[in-house]
């Protein structure tokens, strides 16, 4: 380590005396996420924390400046003001031969699962995994880290070729980025109902790397064409994009078609972690997005593998070529029916070549930290990680404003699929349901079912139906939302009902969407319902396997 004089302000200002100093070292907004899992297990009292970026990558933009200024606790210095300072400890989850001008102690970390990706221009030769290389860890012969981190004693044997030097300083420390989602399991409800995974509704997660090889890279209409080709009522689905996919591209305005039609787009500091616990299906690349989702036993199906961008001998490439396969120009709602109806794919045998001591990084990793806080004593009691809070998606308004619409009814039963309306798309289905703010009069004037989804709006309910019957005279059903399981309906002959969501015993209080009850009863009328007899008898409006069941009054 170069030594250089302390520069710091002056201690008297502080309420709590400063025991230690500790620097996080960033190199893109995905480094900087995996150093905070590391170092929440330092209590902060005593410590003072800091934040620097190590200039160099291409990935390293005003997101991870901004995230960076909008940490708590932490003060962000500038690369050049960094080195000039001395810390009793840096923590890195990503290296580069410039990190030996720190006048610390530093301890290296992988950022993903593992160490995988050929980067040529970190490494400097083509056969050694980044992080991994002797170009990255020495300085003019030395080894200047302290500690290297791995996530499994398989990076030992490839570390022996690429950089021998540093197996002395190399310890397998497991993965605490994978220690807090399993943490986080218990959080699973919560985290699906943030997503909109509720009322039967099943969680695809789709998510990408970086690079031309990656899923996003050559398939990048599949997240839109999921979402218009599954039953909205049946899946929701969520797409998380590496960090420096974002870094580079601008992914609400390329996936903006996708969004409105019912899309939740992940944002890159936070979220993806949830989005793999809520999820019951995975879709991805070589990433290590998807290696966790498989360590998770999650249904993973892969549509790139990456095998031209990762070390051969690594566990992730052997991972891309064994993991199932989806085929993205097929039919999606098929394969994915087919592999949410059986057990994942056991991957153990290939997520245990990358994830060892599963759930025991902190109890590794705290006391190894503390080793270098000489003035601070290791806090009682077991180390433990947070899990990680609810995802909350980029805003995707309210959800489509119009869907196509195809069904059936058995008796008082009806059965109804809703995909999102998209223009371009002429695929034929049923009829068009919309809501009462939808843009444009293309389908306004040809649609079966209209719902006004604001309870609280200007108009009455009654005026509101009075008034769109004599605009719209082709309409089947009208309906203006009363509450969140409370509508008022009126039927093309001019009948008015209010209709309720019932609870069931011990049920939560249940929601119901107004266009969906709109659409399930014009179908019902389609095939011959009688509307007299419903408030007698009811409906149940089933979408996959969740039903609902709603009673009728006619106010009289």
């Amino acid at each position: 380590m170069p030594s250089h004089p302390h520069v710091w302000p002056a201690d008297r200002w502080n309420t709590r005396p400063v025991k230690a100093r500790v620097l996080a070292v960033a190199r893109t907004l995905t480094s900087a996420t995996r150093v905070l899992d590391v170092l929440t297990l330092l209590h902060p009292d005593g410590i003072e924390r800091y934040f620097t970026v190590n200039p160099g990558s291409a990935f390293a933009d005003r997101a991870l400046d901004d995230f960076l200024h909008g940490l708590p606790g932490y003060t962000v210095l500038d690369w050049e003001d960094a080195v000039r300072r001395r810390f009793d400890l840096a923590v890195a989850c990503a290296v580069h031969a410039s990190m030996h001008r720190l006048d610390a102690h530093l301890v290296v970390l992988p950022h993903g699962a593992g160490y995988n990706r050929l980067v040529t221009e970190s490494t400097g030769d083509t056969v050694s995994a980044a992080g991994l290389s002797r170009h990255e860890l020495t300085h003019r012969g030395r080894v200047f880290v302290d500690v290297l981190g791995l996530s499994h004693p398989e990076q030992l044997d490839r570390l022996r070729v690429s950089c021998p030097e540093a197996l002395d300083v190399a310890q397998v420390v497991g993965d605490p980025c994978f220690d807090r989602i399993l943490r986080s399991e218990r959080s699973r409800d919560g985290y699906r109902a943030a997503l909109g995974a509720v009322d039967g509704r099943r969680l695809v997660v789709v998510n990408s790397t970086w690079s031309e090889h990656s899923l996003f890279g050559r398939h990048p209409d599949l997240p839109q064409r999921l979402v218009r080709r599954l039953p909205a009522d049946e899946y929701t689905v969520a797409v998380v994009l590496h960090p420096n996919v974002w870094s580079r591209h601008d992914p609400e305005a390329l996936l903006d078609d996708a969004r409105r039609m019912g899309l939740r787009l992940i944002p890159p500091h936070q979220g993806w972690q949830a989005a793999l616990v809520a999820a019951d299906c995975l879709i991805g690349d070589h990433g290590s997005v998807s290696v966790y989702g498989a360590a998770l036993e999650r249904r993973t199906l892969l549509v790139a593998t990456g095998a031209a961008e990762l070390d051969p001998h690594s566990p992730s490439y052997a991972f891309g070529q064994h993991a199932p396969a989806l085929d993205p120009d097929g039919d999606l709602a098929a394969q994915l029916e087919l592999a949410l109806a059986h057990d994942p794919a056991d991957l153990s045998d290939l997520t245990d070549r990358s994830l060892a001591h599963r759930g025991e990084s902190a109890r590794v990793l705290r006391p190894l930290l503390y080793s270098f806080l000489g003035g601070l004593d290791e806090p009682e009691g077991e180390p433990v990680l947070p899990p990680y809070p609810k995802p909350a998606p980029r805003p995707t308004g309210d959800g489509p404003t119009a869907y196509d619409v195809e069904g059936k009814s058995e008796g008082t039963e009806v059965s109804l699929r809703r995909y999102p309306f998209h223009p371009d798309d002429h695929t034929p289905r049923g009829f068009h349901a919309l809501t009462d703010d939808h843009p444009g009069d293309a389908l306004r004037y040809t649609a079966e079912v209209l719902a006004r989804t604001e309870p609280h709006a200007e108009r009455p309910a009654v005026r509101w139906l009075a008034d769109t019957a004599l605009e719209l005279p082709g309409l089947a059903v009208a309906v203006a939302a009363l509450g969140p399981a409370r509508h008022l309906l009126r039927l093309h002959g001019g009948l008015l009902l209010e209709a309720r969501a019932e609870r069931g015993f011990g049920c939560p209080d249940p929601s119901l969407d107004p266009l969906l009850l709109g659409s399930a009863l014009a179908c019902w009328l389609a095939d011959g319902g009688d509307p007299a007899g419903l408030p007698e008898h009811g409906l149940t409006v089933r979408t996959g396997e969740h039903r609902t069941r709603v009673s009728f009054s006619t106010g009289t």
